[in-house]
């Protein structure tokens, strides 16, 4: 019975190792507005996951020195496709 459950227990060790080396990449979340930070040495860092200006400024205002700044790279929010409608157009026969 200790055969079986070590071998249980080294299945169960491979899975999890397996499944914690999950190499997909993950999804980018870009928002429509950007913290532009000062890292030092002209240069700057952006940070681009604020919905609104109001989420943004207590970033910049924080000790940090920058500005907030609309994410150029920002496309919008998805929705889903609207389905086309069914052409609707009544045909009446007239006498």
């Amino acid at each position: 019975m200790g055969s079986k459950m070590m071998r249980l227990l080294l299945t169960a060790a491979v899975f999890i190792a397996v499944m914690s080396f999950d190499l997909r990449p993950a999804p980018a979340y870009e928002a429509p507005w950007c913290a532009v930070v000062s890292i030092g040495s002209g240069a700057v860092h952006e940070d681009c996951h604020y919905n609104s200006i109001e989420e943004c400024r207590p970033n910049v205002i924080a000790g940090n020195r920058g500005f907030c700044n609309q994410n150029p790279r920002w496309e919008g929010w998805y929705a889903p496709a609207a389905r086309p409608r069914p052409h609707g157009k009544r045909h009446v026969r007239r006498h």
